[in-house]
């Protein structure tokens, strides 16, 4: 079936999600099921049309099919003989007219928008002249025209909207990369920074102690001992800046769920509330859970609207977040069991209302007053990367 295999210059190949258009091409054929049906009913001699249309219909749907999987630039002559079979049977076949029907709703998939007005207009004209010539209606000419430019205008509206996506797809894509490369940027001058005077520091230190281990043993012993204890800074110096890379922030989860969901079209309300202070040790892992959430929306979801609401209430931060999907979903499915740990961590409470096909409402109870230096998932005490000193590595 390499025929039918989409090549990356295709129509099919250039869309993001391809599988509406293959949808809207199979659907379409079912059409020449009107080819053996209409001479049938006018009661036509069977070997005066069938024959025909048999060896007519294997190379009509090649042809068609090459519009959407062979490559863009060659669509004009795909349509060109799409048409030209369309004529030969339409001679056989009072039915054959359908064949130039499909032939100019495709059309509209021509690179430029002056090919397919101008196809249009030829399958109008031979259409026209075959009518006129075999006293056929000159209805059937004008059907042939107008299903080309109203159904040749939908697809010329879906393929700008494709494109777009496409467009932003990989507008999107960039940012993230860019972004991706700034950050990693930024952490290799922070830890250039960090390091690059200690361990200087660290290996001064430590060839003065080797020079002096012999001759000087207690300069050296202390020499050593400077070196532990600028090592131990270091070491303390890092945790805190891993432990503030893994941390995330409230805020930024919002601003990050109402891209991710807008873009989707899913329409986003969420609002933290003035002055909103919380230890980083709530913070980071509330944050985390509203991560998962929204995401759980974007994937599984399949709703038009969310939202999320943040509220203190008797010490106890409160948040919601709501959507109109599908429902259904599990305790202990998509992510819910992570998110569940991270607010037992707190000592909190996550209630889940997610009734089949009403949407789904995640109720989260956390107390304020959990220490800010408990270890939670997503934003550890002490890192796991920099075991503490003393302890076995």
């Amino acid at each position: 079936m390499r025929w039918f295999a989409p090549r990356p210059d295709s129509l099919l190949g250039q869309l993001r999600s391809p599988l509406y258009m293959r949808w809207q091409a199979g659907l379409s054929l079912f059409a020449l099921v009107a080819l053996f049906q209409g001479p049938a009913s006018l009661h036509r001699p069977l070997g005066s049309w069938l024959v025909s249309t048999l060896l007519a219909v294997p190379v009509f749907v090649y042809l068609y099919s090459r519009v959407y999987v062979g490559p863009r630039r060659r669509v004009e002559w795909y349509v060109a003989g799409m048409a030209a079979t369309g004529l030969a049977l339409w001679a056989c076949n009072p039915s054959g007219f359908i064949l130039l029907i499909l032939a100019s709703v495709v059309s509209a998939f021509s690179p430029s928008w002056r090919r397919w007005l101008a196809s249009v207009a030829v399958m109008g004209a031979f259409a026209l002249a075959k009518a006129w010539s075999f006293g056929d209606p000159l209805s059937v000419a004008l059907w042939v025209a107008m299903a080309g430019l109203f159904g040749g205008f939908s697809n010329v509206a879906y393929m700008h909207s494709a494109r777009k996506d496409v467009e932003l797809s990989l507008s999107q894509s960039e940012v993230r990369r860019l972004a991706t490369l700034a950050e990693r940027e930024r952490i290799g001058r922070d830890l250039h920074d960090l390091l690059g005077h200690t361990l200087s520091l660290v290996a001064l230190k430590s060839e003065l102690a080797r020079r002096l281990a012999l001759a000087e043993p207690a300069r050296a012993q202390r020499e050593m001992a400077e070196v532990e204890r600028v090592a131990r800074h270091a070491l303390a110096e890092v945790r805190a800046a891993v432990t503030g890379m893994r941390c995330s922030d409230l805020g930024a989860e919002l601003t990050s769920a109402r891209l991710m969901l807008e873009a989707s079209g899913v329409a986003f309300e969420g609002v933290l509330p003035d002055g909103l202070a919380l230890p980083d040790g709530i913070e980071a892992p509330i944050a985390l859970v509203l991560r998962e959430a929204i995401t759980n929306i974007h994937r599984h979801a399949r709703a038009t609207r969310a939202s999320v609401s943040v509220a203190f209430e008797d010490d106890m931060l409160q948040m919601r977040i709501c959507d109109n999907g599908r429902g259904g979903l599990a305790a202990h499915g998509n992510g819910v069991s992570g998110m569940r740990e991270r607010v037992r961590a707190l000592g909190g409470t996550l209630a889940i209302d997610s009734p089949p096909r009403h949407g789904t409402t995640l109720s989260i109870r956390v107390p304020v007053a959990t220490p800010a230096n408990l270890p939670v998932a997503g934003c550890p005490a002490e890192s796991t990367l920099f075991p503490a000193a003393g302890s076995a590595a």
